[in-house]
Formats: structure tokens, sequence, C-alpha cells
């Protein structure tokens, strides 16, 4: 048996890491552009590119020669895991954009690192350390695991995994004195900033958030214009001039090529109806693309189609045979609710897949004016019972959440709702429950997700009245 069949085995007996194996391929170790050279003059022969890193980094380590040839292995194994060569040492595609641009180091390491926080959860292990230190406590290997467990990222016990991932971005310039973050170099790197989209930097605010909101929509239209309107006041706080909102930021909006409109008719004693509002090809590639691609880059490969789906189609899917497509569903519909509210996805917890697409659970926060962290069930059944709740609210004190939303395709059982009425009366949580009502109300009009949620908004202040 080889080296790799005999870690593949050893692999089987335990759970799989969702960060990956950094083993001997650190930059304390090894170097990036020699290693990159060594797949390019060895790509198909894995034997003699572990030849030529055990003769390079290992040959003069004080042990044996097998031993020698498991550390070049691992090596080998840590490339694989960061995604830069296959199994017999061929460069993957992102592993040839990386050996074309060795020479630059600058280059090569904020590649690398793209490609860590984009697809390997280094995301999430920054936004992990963030919250470690802002809630005043010292960050450390153990601390760590169970704070990504918390949010659905596993490593193993006595694994250096994220400390691996810290000395690549470290290079890149995300992380400096050790675990302290460098929020610009994280924008910058991944275009997290690029909310604003700078490709519509001349356009007014009001303009640009309309345009969001649109974007946020996701099906093709046509929108009523005053359910846009009204959708983006909620998300965003904008306020528009309802009289003006044509001349203000349709028209403009219209001459630049981002939205199509078509009037609407005048009924008798009622006015002229609002525009009908519609995304351009213009507006897909600006706006709706760059969302859905930084929202896919977090994802796992077969939901990204369904994110590009309308909501109806979403809602389809949920009532298919198979039970992969339909948890795949569920998630989906989680995502498309909670961008209609520009909330930022954080970290899947449990797949429908895991339940035979009968639930799951994702996390989203907010930092609005206020930070939130919302924790979002998604129950494709019957009923939602009072245990679906209870789980919810026991997880709140580990994922330091302050809202957690509901979401049946059926309805909400009574002692559900009682029990979300107890909690939100004895503490300050909130609890949104949206039962499959709800929902087809949402799928037929996207701006109906502004009345749900101030219906339970209303609901939660009126249990949580002061008496003064």
């Amino acid at each position: 048996m080889d080296s790799d069949s005999t870690a593949e085995s050893a692999a089987t007996k335990v759970r799989r890491s969702d960060l990956p194996f950094g083993s001997e391929f650190s930059p304390s170790q090894i170097e990036l552009p020699l290693v990159l050279e060594f797949a390019q003059q060895h790509g198909g022969d894995w034997r003699a590119f572990e030849a030529a890193v055990k003769e390079r980094y290992f040959s003069r380590n004080p042990t044996s020669d097998y031993n020698k040839g498991k550390l070049a292995n691992n090596t080998k194994l840590g490339m694989i895991a960061y995604g830069l060569i296959d199994r017999d040492a061929r460069l993957t595609e992102l592993g040839q954009r990386l050996y074309e641009v060795r020479a630059d180091t600058a280059k090569l390491h904020n590649e690398l690192a793209r490609q860590i926080l984009l697809n390997l959860h280094g995301m999430t292990l920054v936004q992990c350390v963030q919250d470690i230190v802002a809630a005043g406590e010292e960050v450390d290997l153990i601390k760590l695991r169970e704070w990504l467990e918390e949010r659905g990222v596993h490593f193993p016990r006595g694994g250096k995994h994220p400390s691996m991932m810290r000395l690549w971005l470290e290079k890149a310039g995300v992380f400096t004195d050790r675990w302290h973050v460098d929020d610009a170099r994280v924008k910058e790197l991944t275009g997290a900033g690029s909310a604003e989209f700078d490709a519509l930097g001349t356009l007014s605010r009001e303009q640009r958030l309309f345009l969001k909101t649109l974007a946020n929509m996701g099906a093709p239209g046509p929108h009523a214009s005053n359910d846009v309107e009204r959708l983006a006041t909620a998300t965003f706080g904008v306020k528009f001039n309802e009289k003006n909102l044509p001349k203000q930021v349709l028209y403009p909006l219209e001459v630049a090529g981002y939205v199509k409109l078509q009037r609407g008719t005048r009924e008798l004693g009622r006015g002229a109806k609002p525009f009908l509002v519609s995304p351009t090809e213009k507006l897909v590639k600006d706006v709706i693309g760059p969302l859905l691609e930084q929202l896919e880059k977090q994802t796992e490969s077969d939901l990204r189609t369904l994110l590009r789906q309308p909501l109806t189609e979403i809602r389809m899917e949920l009532g298919v045979a198979d039970k992969h497509k339909r948890g795949l569903a569920l998630e989906a519909l989680a995502f498309k609710l909670m961008r209609f509210l520009d909330m930022t996805y954080v970290a899947t917890r449990l797949r429908g897949t895991a339940t035979g697409g009968a639930e799951v659970d994702l996390i989203f926060e907010s930092s609005r004016l206020v930070f939130s962290r919302w924790q979002v069930q998604c129950k494709n059944t019957a009923s939602v019972a009072l245990d679906d709740v209870a789980k919810e609210i026991g997880l709140t004190h580990m994922l330091k959440s302050n809202v957690i939303v509901v979401v049946g395709t059926g309805e909400i059982g009574p002692a559900a709702r009682r029990y979300a009425n107890k909690v939100m009366t004895d503490s300050n949580l909130c609890i949104v429950l949206l039962d499959g009502r709800d929902v087809t109300s949402i799928e037929k009009n996207p701006s109906a997700i502004v009345d749900v949620f101030n219906r339970e908004a209303a609901h939660a202040m009126k249990l949580k009245a002061l008496e003064l």
C-alpha cells in the first residue's frame, strides 16, 4: 500500500476536516514558487514530484528515509488540499495561475489568499477570530476548534490547520501580529466591500440602493417600482421622494441602461399606477452577477445553480422525490429570503441532505446600524413543532445570536408559537415565524417580506412592552 492509500485509509476512520490539511505545506517550511516549479516539471508523476520535494526540503532531516518520504508526501497532500495540484501532482487551473505569477511574490500570495478566503472557509476563520477577539478572549487552536464547530466548520483535535492557513494569509497581509485581522485587506482581496458597486459609483445613494434591492429580488420581473422602493427603504433605511421617484431615480437608471420601464395605466379614481421595472442585461452583468458570485464562492458547488433561479422554481424543487435536491432547494430558499433583506451569509450548520431534505440551518449577519446575528431554520414539513423552536433557542448562547428565523413550508404549530412567545417575553431574543402562506406571498411579491417581518416585529414589541 503506497503512502497516499495509507493516508486515505486513515482518513476514512475519522470525520473529514473542512479546513485544508497543511502539514509540511506552510511558508515556514517550503518555497511556494519552487514547489510549483516541481509540479510543472513532474506533473503526472507524483513519485518524481515527491522525490524532488524530499531532496530539496527534507533530505537533511535527522530521521529515517521512510519518514523523509512521508514528509514529502504531506507537502503534496497539503498542495492538493489547497487546490494547487491533483493526485498525480499536475497543476490545477488555480495552480497554473499561481505558477504564471510565481515571480511576483505579492501577486502570488494574494492569489492564494483569495483562494483560502473564498473557497476554503478562510472567511469563516477570519470572522471567527474577530468574534473571539471582540469577546475579549485569547485566540488559540482549542478555542478556534470550538468556535468553528459552532459555525459548522470542523478540523480534527490536535490539528494545526488554522495555523497553517494563518501563515499563508499573513503573507497577503490579512493577518498581522499573529491573529489581528486587517479588514481593509480582506475586502480588497475578496471584493466583500464591492456591495457599493464601484461600477455604479457615479449614481446617487438612492439610485444605487434601488438597484441593489432590485438585484436582491432576483426574479427578472417586472416589479412595481413602489414595491422595490418599499423593500429598499425597509432594508437600507433609505428615504425616497415618492412624487419625484421617476425623475430622481427611475429615469436616470433607465438612461444609464440598468433598468427597463413600462408605464402603468391610470385607473378610474385611483390615479396612475406605478412604473413596472425590469433589470437589463447591463444590470445583470454589473450588479446581479457580482452579487451572486460573492455568494456562490461561499457555498457548495451543487447549490450554485439554484441560487440563480427564481423563488417559484426553488419552491417547485421542494416537492421532488430526490432527497438531495429537496435539501438543496430548502437551503436555497433560506438564501433567497435573507438576500431580500441584504443579510450576509456566514455558515451552514445543517444541510437538508443530512435530514432527507426536511430541514436546513444557516447563519446570517448584518452590521447595519448595529451588529446582529441571525439563525435561520427552514423546515420542509407539514408543521413546525415546539422542539424545532426549542433547538434553535438552545443554540443561541453558543452562537451569540440575536434573532431566530424559523421558516416552514407548512404551518407553524400552536405549541411552537406559544413557546416562542414565552421565550420572547422573558428574554431579549426575537423569534420570527414564517409559515407556508407567508412564503407564498413573498414568492408572488418579494416586497411582502417587509409586511411579514413588520408583523413579527410588532408582535415581539407587544410581548416585550415595558411596564413603566
